[in-house]
């Protein structure tokens, strides 16, 4: 330690009057700095060098928790203390999260359906089970509004819209999207809250034509569509709340490169077991292909 403090401090201080004030010869300083660093040594930086690479890749979104999983995967043999403790060493802390509010509202000219997810977020193959719900983002042009549907078996976004105001027609292209990706067969769950975009003939009858299951939370019960809800705040965590959207174009692009590069084919997912909803579908058709 005190041979590393007078290498980093031989610029402004001689060596010799250094060594004689902490005890130290000459001769030991020059042999410390004439040795290779050690194997510890070498790990540490190698450590450090990652953790850092994976906090950039993650768009600095990343704790310890899915960092930890992301080091394991490649080969470190580490827990995750050190993880922890290498990043306040470093300085390195994920973005914060801020609260949301709700943006839709319910009709009385509208009815609602009951809530057949009760809560269950878990589906065992993909377009069984989708859940959905519209937020708000400002930007210099004003607000503008994200529609997005989830599936619960993979967590992915399987389509989304933005539009300017808040009409049927908004969630309506989101569904757009979302049915001519996936193609979903008979029995798929579509899972909202009672917004009047979704209890809405308009939009009701898309999914009756389709056969699709109708589920809406209860009446003043977010928690009954959890999973939509921790996406918008995850996506105000690690995109929006970042920085200042001067134009409705500039926010478009970032949120179609957050959601189908980064979110859907590169983003840990701590629900499914630190994967990506891509690993997760693509594990799901090679099983169900052999």
């Amino acid at each position: 330690m005190k041979f590393a403090f007078i290498h980093a401090q031989k610029a402004y201080f001689k060596v010799t009057t250094m060594c004689r004030l902490f005890g130290v010869s000459r001769q030991g300083y020059y042999a410390s700095i004439r040795r290779p660093p050690s194997r510890q040594i070498d790990r540490e930086r190698a450590l450090r060098d990652r953790i850092q690479t994976l906090h950039v890749e993650s768009r600095e979104t990343y704790g310890s928790p899915r960092l930890l999983k992301a080091l394991r995967d490649e080969g470190f043999s580490i827990g995750k203390r050190r993880v922890e403790r290498a990043l306040r060493s470093m300085g390195i802390r994920a973005v914060n999260r801020r609260r949301s509010i709700v943006t839709t509202t319910s009709s009385p000219l509208h009815q609602a359906a009951e809530n057949h997810l009760g809560r269950d977020f878990t589906a065992s193959r993909p377009d069984e089970r989708w859940v959905t719900d519209i937020s708000y983002i400002w930007t210099g042009e004003g607000w503008i509004y994200l529609s997005a549907i989830l599936d619960l078996f993979s967590r992915g976004v399987v389509g989304w819209a933005l539009d300017t105001t808040l009409s049927t027609q908004l969630p309506l292209v989101a569904l757009d999207m979302a049915l001519r990706r996936r193609h979903p067969s008979h029995g798929l769950l579509h899972h909202s809250d009672r917004g009047c975009q979704y209890t809405s003939a308009e939009y009701r009858g898309v999914l009756d034509r389709l056969g699709v299951t109708v589920s809406m939370s209860r009446k003043g019960n977010c928690w009954d569509n959890a999973v939509a809800e921790s996406f918008f705040a995850t996506l105000k965590k690690e995109l929006i709340y970042r920085r200042t959207w001067a134009t409705r174009s500039e926010l478009r692009e970032a949120v179609f490169d957050y959601i189908e590069v980064f979110y859907n084919r590169h983003r840990l997912h701590s629900s499914i077991g630190y994967q990506t909803p891509a690993m997760v579908e693509r594990q799901h058709a090679l099983a169900n292909a052999a």
